[in-house]
């Protein structure tokens, strides 16, 4: 959301497999939820297709970049850095303090895949635990990202999209991008 910093979500870990789907919907779930970019690691970089796909006819702007580093990443990064884990702090205690740290430097957002290595709940700046219940990293993203922009990126407009969901009160329809505004007139 460009007038925001950035907001980049690292998919740590992806076990081949298993974690083809969850990855690419955590993938989708950061693009659609107002993240500016996706860090997948080498190992999952068959999601970036799909990804980026969807970000070509749906719209951006949303970069996806694959690393053989993940944990140089968070070392790296230069701004704050939220891990959200079950076991963190509740996002509704904390929320409000991310915020504020938001509007003035970027932030990463770690979503583990499988065992996080210990030295992630160090380097972030926030454990963040979504209800502290197990659950789906998908939902706890949705849910992190959505109290992040406080409802904001439900409004969000995408850019040079091809095509276009037309909101319904039943069934489905999509349209070419150009077709889109006088559709939903």
């Amino acid at each position: 959301m460009h007038e925001y910093a950035e907001v980049a979500v690292l998919r740590l870990g992806h076990r081949p497999g298993r974690d083809e789907r969850t990855t690419t919907h955590v993938g989708l779930t950061a693009r659609a939820l107002g993240a500016d970019r996706l860090i997948l690691e080498d190992v999952a970089e068959g999601r970036r297709g799909t990804v980026e796909d969807i970000t070509d006819r749906f719209g951006g702007p949303f970069e996806v970049t694959v690393t053989d580093g993940p944990l140089g990443q968070i070392r790296a990064w230069d701004g704050a850095i939220a891990h959200l884990t079950m076991y963190g702090e509740p996002v509704q205690a904390v929320g409000e303090e991310i915020q504020a740290r938001h509007r003035q430097e970027p932030l990463l957002v770690v979503v583990g895949a499988e065992k996080v290595p210990f030295e992630v709940y160090e380097h972030a700046d926030w454990n963040v635990g979504v209800t502290n219940q197990p659950h789906s990293e998908i939902a706890a993203l949705a849910v992190f990202l959505d109290r992040l922009f406080d409802g904001a990126e439900l409004d969000r407009d995408f850019e040079n999209a091809t095509q276009r969901v037309v909101p319904q009160e039943t069934g489905k329809r999509v349209v070419d991008g150009d077709d889109a505004d006088a559709a939903e007139d």
